[in-house]
């Protein structure tokens, strides 16, 4: 079982079960929102990420994202990691209805894919060597390949999510480092090259 240097920050306890399945960390729960009114959880946040980085990973619907976000404002960006499962239609076993959004959360991926969402993040993997420094994916590579702040790049920018199995609530800054994280500059060119103007 792959040992991670990060602690894990994901929404609930089932999240953090089906996780210890696949990597041994310190894994922390936000209690879903209750992390937004926790001053104690908050600091021991902070403490961690500074101490060992966090990696973020909650579910990929827009209550995830909303706690994604909490965590961004008030821990220093610098010590965190984001990692993003896909979107994926359908309900865990032990719930009776689907999600709001119709997506499976954390706790309904498979190991492979929560594996996968964590290396894509940069998760720092005991025993295993660091990718080297490369040149930076810019903002203005985004705007160059019209991927943001032009017609028709939000859709672009959807159809980049889907063939890259990320999760379409994702902004362009996210989208950022989540790129640099996954590839290098010339792999990422070639595959916003080769996306269609529109999504279909």
């Amino acid at each position: 079982m792959p040992e991670i240097k990060e602690v894990i920050v994901v929404e609930g306890r089932y999240d953090k079960n089906a996780l210890r399945q696949v990597v041994d960390a310190v894994i922390l729960e936000t209690s879903g929102f209750g992390v937004f009114n926790d001053r104690q959880k908050q600091k021991l946040l902070r403490a961690l990420a500074e101490k060992r980085g966090l990696i973020v990973l909650t579910d990929s619907d827009g209550a995830g994202f909303v706690i994604r976000n909490f965590i961004r404002s008030c821990v220093d960006p610098r010590w965190v990691k984001h990692a993003y499962i896909p979107d994926v239609y359908g309900k865990e076993r032990r719930k009776s209805n689907a999600s709001k959004e119709g997506k499976l959360g954390v706790e309904g991926m498979c190991p492979e894919t929560l594996l996968e969402a964590l290396r894509r993040a940069g998760a720092t993997i005991v025993g295993e060597d660091q990718a080297e420094r490369r040149a930076p994916i810019t903002k203005t590579d985004l705007y160059r390949l019209g991927l943001s702040g032009g017609e028709g790049s939000r859709e672009k920018r959807l159809a980049l999510l889907k063939a890259l199995d990320l999760p379409e609530h994702l902004t362009a800054n996210a989208l950022l480092d989540v790129l640099n994280a996954m590839m290098s500059r010339e792999e990422f060119i070639s595959i916003a090259d080769s996306l269609p103007r529109r999504a279909e």
